[in-house]
């Protein structure tokens, strides 16, 4: 074989690499964008949970908006209230802590007080039994399946299924967002965190037809309204929806609801047993 058959590729080659490494170092020069020392700062005081829910991409991405300004020191949920302190003293400025919020599912439809349709011998997964006959198995459609889609969403242990509904352990959630995200029907908001009186309950009907598929749904009777002292309750498409900047948390709703489909969110301190004998 003649050497030079070898010799004259090796060389273009390796001349074509060197023009190139040329070209993309004065390249790398020309068009570098200088970094603030303040972003990686900002993003190693940062959890790294890249979840989203402070409205970024990641946590690399918010690192860099708050440097850029413009934006609330304090949308890292999952780092709470330590985290933007940690940010405000890089960035050299006071933060004021956002008010906590906790995910809260707005359904107490256990398999002893709720009907099913029919047995779901399907994937066991909300996402996919939403797509079966009369919007899964559940006699109430606006109810909460089961099947913890949301559980396997959350990476903080703060859901659980109890007796076939989800459930969220306030202590362990840090309002990312990920089970609101996964739910199909739409039963999973944020509350306030110091928000104990709730409405646990989805439903869209009234009355009788609330009942048949459900004991403790709302049955839009309205006595919790006409006993709110504050105006908080008002009824939303045949659903008791509480106001929180109204509401005192006196209780009173709670006590005169009929189905008991008002009360307190779960504990992470109470154990399982006292969850289903709620």
């Amino acid at each position: 074989m003649d050497i030079n058959n070898l010799i004259y590729p090796v060389l273009s080659i390796g001349g074509m690499g060197l023009v190139f490494g040329v070209v993309l170092g004065y390249a790398n020069k020309k068009f570098h964008v200088p970094v603030d020392p303040k972003v990686p700062l900002v993003r190693e005081a940062l959890p790294s949970a890249n979840c989203g829910a402070c409205g970024f991409a990641g946590c690399d991405a918010y690192a860099a908006a708050v440097v850029g300004g413009g934006v609330p020191l304090n949308l890292c949920s999952v780092g709470g209230a330590s985290v933007a302190e940690n940010i405000g003293e890089i960035m050299g400025v006071s933060v004021e802590t956002a008010n906590p919020q906790v995910a809260f599912v707005k359904c107490k439809g256990t398999c002893s007080v709720a009907k099913e349709k029919y047995e779901y011998d399907g994937i066991k997964d909300c996402r996919q039994a939403v797509i079966a006959p009369g919007e899964g198995p559940k006699a109430c459609s606006d109810g909460c399946l089961g099947f913890a889609s949301c559980v396997r969403a959350c990476e903080f242990n703060a859901l659980h299924i109890i007796d076939g509904v989800a459930v969220v352990y306030n202590d362990n959630c840090v309002a990312c967002g990920a089970c609101i995200k996964v739910c199909p029907k739409n039963l999973i908001e944020f509350v306030p965190a110091s928000q104990e009186v709730l409405v646990e309950c989805n439903s869209k009907l009234k009355g009788k037809a609330v009942k048949e598929n459900c004991e403790v749904g709302c049955i839009a009777c309205s006595m919790c309204v006409k006993v709110c002292p504050t105006q908080a309750i008002t009824m939303v498409n045949n659903l008791a929806t509480i106001d929180f900047e109204k509401c005192i948390q006196c209780g009173l709703c709670a006590t005169k609801c009929p189905t008991k489909a008002i009360s307190k969110p779960l504990k992470a301190h109470e154990t399982m047993d006292e969850a289903v004998s709620k």
